[in-house]
């Protein structure tokens, strides 16, 4: 090999090791994610517009992970601003509004819940149809 030959091998090597080991963490990155971050509860969306399960029990520093199983768009959304019904709606007092926005097929949507109390919330486009889900929130143990 010609000294120029030497000198872009060594230069290939030098850009491809740091790009191997970034590409190595990112693609592990989800899995690592995956086993630190689990919910304490997930539920379903569903195209007969309802949550399964629609109750969910939590302690208070727990994340509730929502995932849209459906064919169609839902939210999961705990905001009496956005709601027609008061009955769509319940928030322990002092706690803030929760909105995931139009979650598409296969979107997620995660929230971790720090108020111990019940939490009534609904999916915007199908209020209409009573699509109502709650979660119990326990003080953490």
């Amino acid at each position: 090999m010609s000294p120029v030959s030497t000198h872009s091998l060594a230069r290939t090597r030098w850009l491809l090791g740091p790009a191997a080991v970034l590409l190595f963490l990112v693609g592990r990155a989800p899995e690592a994610q995956a086993q630190s971050s689990s919910p304490a509860a997930t539920v379903d969306m569903t195209n007969t517009l309802s949550f399964a399960p629609d109750t969910v029990r939590v302690q208070a520093g727990e994340t509730v992970r929502w995932t849209n199983g459906s064919v169609i768009v839902h939210t999961v959304t705990a905001d009496p601003e956005e709601a027609t019904t008061d009955e769509s709606v319940r928030l322990p007092e002092g706690t803030a509004p929760f909105d995931s926005g139009t979650l598409d097929p296969e979107e997620r949507f995660e929230h971790t819940f720090e108020v111990p109390g019940t939490y009534r919330y609904f999916c915007i486009p199908h209020e209409g149809a009573k699509m109502y889900g709650t979660v119990i929130v326990t003080p953490a143990e």
